[in-house]
């Protein structure tokens, strides 16, 4: 292997390190532990209230949404594999793509006939599939 394919494969494993260390939080609605409405739907939605504990950031209460939990410029939006994730309709899709850089998502709008076709050609041009399921 050359010493070029040797630093791709290493700067795509520290991207891979990168996004499986990356802080996992679910933020989850006030008090969705006390009220059963809650339990079934228990989305983020922004405290409001006037003494609320989760607004003032009290101890003991879940996080807060904040700017700081943002995903580092460097791994936001990748796919867990270090790609560029790419949703593909067609197989003109495939010509300003490179198999170096993006992995493919087959659009979920494709019949049975198109997608075998796609995935044959994106095969062939040596692209990566994450929905390769026909």
């Amino acid at each position: 292997m050359s010493t070029s394919a040797l630093d791709k494969i290493k700067s795509r494993r520290k991207i891979q390190k990168k996004i499986s260390e990356k802080l996992k939080i679910t933020f989850l609605r006030n008090l969705w532990w006390k009220f059963p409405k809650f339990k079934n739907n228990p989305k983020w939605v922004k405290p409001k209230g006037n003494d609320s504990k989760l607004r003032l950031k009290l101890k003991g209460y879940p996080p807060v949404v904040q700017v700081g939990y943002r995903t580092s410029r460097d791994i936001r939006y990748l796919h867990p594999s270090g790609y560029k994730p790419v949703i593909v309709t067609n197989i003109r899709d495939l010509d300003n793509l490179n198999p170096s850089e993006h992995i493919i998502y087959l659009s979920s709008r494709l019949g049975g006939r198109k997608r075998i076709a796609i995935i044959n050609e994106a095969r062939s041009r040596g692209f990566k599939i994450a929905n390769e399921v026909v």
